[in-house]
């Protein structure tokens, strides 16, 4: 991490210290002998991954409300994620909701949900996501730099959108498509013969309005949300991409519970993540519909097609990061 966000890592710290040990104290000034669980997202209070931590807070609070009491703090009110990943490290937070690519800085093991096509559909993700001998490796291999995932959630299916059909490989040859920053990223659009542009999703709408991109590839939520779907009236359904978001641990917070608040949290984080994945596949179908009525045709097409032309550039990838053979291997034999 830069120095700048190491710095502002520490006077986060230093804040939240101060905001959690005016919570240890109750109105009349008694001390509350509750201890303080803090959990942090920059996502607002109406999206999915807050219903999930919200529901881990009422159920650890249900089970055990006489020793913890769960603090969330939203909208990145103490960071973004890279600040709130620090003060994990730190201490300074017990949990942090991130998106798997912000952990491919502390382990390469992340780097495998950007594999383009690496998974079947989205119910052969999730059959994936659900089994303990795939994300245990996952979940352990940032447990060295002291960050341990606890639970997983969708994050929905990245798709192909623009102002013109996008129907076959060839519609998008010599488009200009935005990305975020990251290898797998880059090759998979120059896999299609067009150009890749990293540029920050706040400037997403802009871009496409001015065409200075052709093209944006998120999943729905964007074309609401963001409002894509005013400047791009084309979304197809090319399912190239499916990422992850995490839940993740200090692991000096976990090893201080006791085997029986262990199995409490472990419960926990699995409420999470169920209620958030259903909240994202009711607020997936609504924005559908808020997309159609925007104008938005959702198209289509014969993903093999698609699929075919990235065989070279997933190829190219697991050559050059040996490490995720292994890993796409298993994901293999689980999802076949």
């Amino acid at each position: 991490m830069k120095k700048k966000n190491k710095v502002t890592a520490i006077i986060l710290g230093l804040t939240l210290m101060i905001v959690l040990a005016g919570c240890s104290a109750s109105a009349n000034g008694e001390v509350n002998s509750k201890r303080i669980i803090s959990v942090a997202t920059v996502q607002p209070e109406n999206h999915a991954i807050y219903l999930g931590l919200k529901a881990f807070k009422e159920y650890v609070e249900e089970e055990m409300g006489d020793k913890f009491e769960i603090k969330l703090f939203t909208n990145g009110v103490i960071g973004g994620n890279s600040e709130a990943l620090e003060l994990l490290q730190m201490g300074s937070l017990d949990l942090v909701a991130t998106s798997g690519s912000n952990l491919e800085a502390f382990a390469n093991e992340y780097k495998i949900f950007g594999l383009p096509y690496l998974f079947n559909d989205e119910a052969s993700f999730r059959k994936v996501m659900n089994e303990e001998e795939f994300t245990d490796i996952i979940y352990n291999s940032t447990a060295d730099k002291g960050i341990q995932g606890v639970a997983w959630f969708s994050n929905g299916v990245n798709n192909f959108y623009a102002s013109k059909k996008i129907e076959t490989p060839a519609d998008l040859k010599g488009l200009k498509i935005r990305v975020q920053s990251s290898e797998a990223n880059v090759k998979l659009v120059q896999g299609f013969d067009a150009a890749a542009v990293v540029m920050a999703y706040g400037e997403v709408y802009t871009a496409l309005q001015n065409r200075v991109i052709d093209a944006g590839t998120n999943p729905e939520m964007a074309l609401v949300d963001m409002k894509h779907g005013e400047v791009a009236k084309y979304y197809s359904r090319t399912e190239h991409q499916i990422f992850t978001d995490m839940l993740v641990a200090n692991t000096d917070f976990l090893d201080s519970l006791s085997a029986e608040e262990r199995e409490i949290f472990q419960d926990g984080f699995k409420v999470s993540s169920q209620v958030a994945n259903e909240a994202w596949d009711k607020r997936i179908s609504d924005v559908t519909e808020e997309a159609t009525k925007m104008g938005v045709e959702f198209i289509t097409v014969d993903k093999e097609l698609f699929e075919e032309m990235q065989k070279p550039v997933k190829e190219e990838l697991l050559i050059s990061n040996p490490e995720l053979q292994p890993l796409y291997d298993k994901i293999q034999q689980i999802q076949n």
